[in-house]
């Protein structure tokens, strides 16, 4: 709930050459990756028709996208064998990457979204680089404050 309201009050606001931050998915990857598969597509869907019901768009289309990809970004975490923090980073990066590259998609798909190769380069792929440096501030944190085990002492075994 708290991502939705920095998504609402706060993404806005930090927007840079009109390109918003996906606060949603970043919560919806960094759950996956904590919790697991079934836990991030939930969390996805529930995510995803939040933000469906807030934007203009079809109610689903952000659902589909999120569900997939916090299951998608949960089976990755499961089976990555690395330690520390760049792999799960990497994923996210990729993760959020492709849910928006998905969501324009399926938006052409229902032929409801704008022109695909100008969306691409101009909302797609730059909300890309900004999620990306979220991701890099904001994962060991989110991650440690979504873990369940709150033992942790330190940074060093996030993932």
């Amino acid at each position: 709930m708290l991502a939705l309201v920095l998504q609402v009050a706060l993404a806005p606001h930090i927007a840079i050459a009109n390109v918003i931050p996906s606060f949603m998915v970043l919560v919806v990857i960094t759950l996956s990756f904590v919790e697991g598969p079934s836990s991030g597509a939930v969390a996805g869907f529930v995510a995803g028709l939040l933000l469906d019901f807030l934007s203009t768009s079809p109610v689903g289309a952000w659902a589909l996208v999120l569900s997939a990809t916090g299951y998608t970004a949960g089976m990755l975490q499961e089976n990555l064998f690395a330690e520390g923090w760049l792999a799960p980073v990497t994923v996210a990066i990729i993760a959020a990457l492709l849910a928006d590259f998905s969501y324009l998609l399926v938006l052409t798909i229902l032929g409801v979204g704008p022109a695909f190769w100008e969306s691409l380069v101009a909302a797609v792929l730059p909300r890309a680089v900004y999620n990306a440096v979220l991701v890099l501030l904001a994962y060991p944190w989110l991650a440690r404050f979504l873990r369940s085990d709150r033992s942790m002492k330190s940074f060093r075994r996030l993932a």
